[in-house]
């Protein structure tokens, strides 16, 4: 999910859920990048204003100021970003490892846990790192396009992580996903991603069509990463043999990312 700094800094985010995958195990060698980002993501932020663990950075509204500089510092500003300056063309980069809350941590790196390994080892080490990046760097300057003249800072990895979902709706369609959907008690439901991932899709963009530019989720960041992923996963392997059956679990149906 990629929240501005207000919203994280106050702690008001959604929770993805729960998801895990009945292969993890096995995968855990032979996916070292999403390992490593899912490491790498976690040890920045708990050296972060935003963990709250670092007594150098204060409390209250010390810690809030030390938080508000920290995401304008490392995340996305539109209404700076097409300025001329190089240091703001970096940050949709720089914002793919910076995040607001604990609870918006856990919820993305549980999404690349369970769908990037797979996406992972379908596309090879190199690519995979390159799609992460390249996805990610573009969802988020799709999304400061659009909202060219907002002066709120973005942060997050999910630009990036739409666009593995993206990729392995693709690459897995077949694939069995577990989804906990709220209207029906949360029962746990399995069914194939060519399902459940389009109607996360939808979802995104029935809450893009409602939200502004102010705190919040960017809803169009996630849109974008999703059709970048689909369409890189078509071009590159559309002539290949897609995995048509793939036991995996995965979170979908409840709150938003």
């Amino acid at each position: 999910m990629i929240r501005n700094w207000r919203t994280a800094a106050l702690g008001k985010v959604r929770t993805p859920g729960t998801a895990r995958t009945a292969r993890t195990a096995r995968r855990r060698r032979t996916a070292p990048v999403t390992y490593g980002l899912i490491t790498l993501c976690c040890l920045l932020f708990l050296v972060s204003p935003a963990a709250g663990l670092n007594p150098a950075y204060g409390t209250g509204d010390e810690l809030l100021a030390a938080q508000h500089a920290h995401f304008r510092r490392w995340g996305v500003i539109p209404a700076e970003l097409f300025e001329d300056s190089p240091g703001s063309a970096l940050t949709p980069a720089t914002a793919l490892f910076v995040h607001g809350s604990w609870v918006h941590l856990l919820g993305n790196m549980l999404f690349l846990h369970v769908f990037g390994a797979m996406a992972e080892e379908r596309m090879g080490r190199l690519q995979f790192a390159l799609f992460y990046l390249g996805c990610g760097y573009l969802a988020l300057l799709g999304y400061a396009g659009a909202n060219a003249h907002s002066p709120q800072s973005l942060v997050g990895a999910s630009g990036a992580i739409s666009a593995v979902l993206g990729a392995f709706l693709f690459l897995f369609p077949h694939a069995r996903v577990t989804s906990l959907l709220p209207f029906l008690f949360f029962l746990p439901l399995r069914f194939p991603a060519w399902l459940v991932l389009p109607f996360w899709a939808a979802l995104q963009w029935l809450a893009a069509g409602r939200a502004g530019d102010g705190p919040g989720v960017a809803y169009l960041a996630h849109l974008v990463g999703f059709g970048l992923g689909f369409v890189f996963a078509w071009v590159r392997f559309g002539r290949t043999t897609r995995v048509r059956s793939v036991p995996v679990s995965a979170p979908e149906g409840e709150k938003q990312p």
